[in-house]
């Protein structure tokens, strides 16, 4: 008898991958989202999450999510020390296999989103910036993530594609506070998610990278291994692929996995 071929075995996965990210929550599912998820995310997730969060507990009325936002690689340390979180979302794949690693994974991570970087101006870039070549001026205030950071790893990669040397005037813990840094008007430039600019409406301005420049940030979620409410959480996981939950992420600037 032949045997189904691999490629037809990961096209029936695929199909199935797909199917339950279009919304159709089954009937286990949908009658398990109670009680309390602990939701540990990504700080660029923040607006994004915290709309799903509330779509989420209009949808399953007996559930109640809660959020602990901050740097990817805070919250994979926080949980390493046994922080209580039934859902952990990353900003990039490297702080999800450190999580994966320490065996602290309860379910495969899969890739909900994606995002770019780019440059965050004050706004109407008054001081001209055009590109990261700009950046290498000793004469601007540029901040960015610190290194073991997701956007401060981005930012690194960008910077060394280019060619070019910057030297930033302070590493910060979260994307967040280069944000905060940028619109505040202590900080000429930063490197950020297109959705924090997106975020920051009129408090800033963006300048796009180049793709053969710029880096794709692919955002994986999981069930913990100490997850409290492990189908609670597959629940929100679920609906965070869902056709709603896209839809919302998408409003804030995310791209499809």
């Amino acid at each position: 008898m032949r045997r189904p071929s691999r490629l037809l075995i990961a096209s029936v996965a695929l199909l199935g991958s797909l199917g339950a990210a279009c919304g159709s929550h089954d009937a286990d599912t949908a009658a398990s989202a109670t009680g309390d998820v602990t939701v540990f995310a990504a700080a660029s997730l923040t607006a994004a999450f915290t709309e799903i969060g509330d779509a989420f507990m209009v949808e399953y009325p007996e559930s109640k999510v809660t959020f602990n936002f901050a740097a990817s690689s805070e919250l994979v340390t926080q949980i390493g020390e046994g922080a209580p979180a039934d859902v952990f979302a990353s900003a990039d794949k490297g702080n999800m296999i450190k999580l994966a690693d320490a065996g602290n994974n309860a379910t495969e991570p899969q890739v909900f989103a994606t995002n770019l970087l780019e440059i965050m101006v004050g706004p109407g870039n008054p001081k001209g910036i055009t590109g990261i070549a700009d950046l290498a001026d000793e004469n601007l205030v540029v901040v960015v993530c610190a290194p073991e950071v997701p956007c401060g790893t981005y930012a690194a990669q960008i910077f060394e594609s280019a060619g070019v040397t910057v030297t930033p005037k302070s590493l910060e813990q979260n994307v967040k506070a280069v944000v905060g840094k940028v619109t505040l008007g202590e900080a000429d430039a930063g490197i950020v998610y297109r959705t924090d600019v997106t975020a920051a409406g009129d408090k800033a301005a963006g300048v796009e990278i180049p793709a053969a420049t710029n880096v794709v940030a692919e955002y994986p979620i999981a069930v913990t291994k100490e997850a409290a409410n492990t189908q609670g959480a597959q629940a929100f996981i679920d609906f965070v692929n869902s056709e709603q939950g896209q839809k919302i992420l998408a409003s804030y600037g995310f791209l499809a996995p």
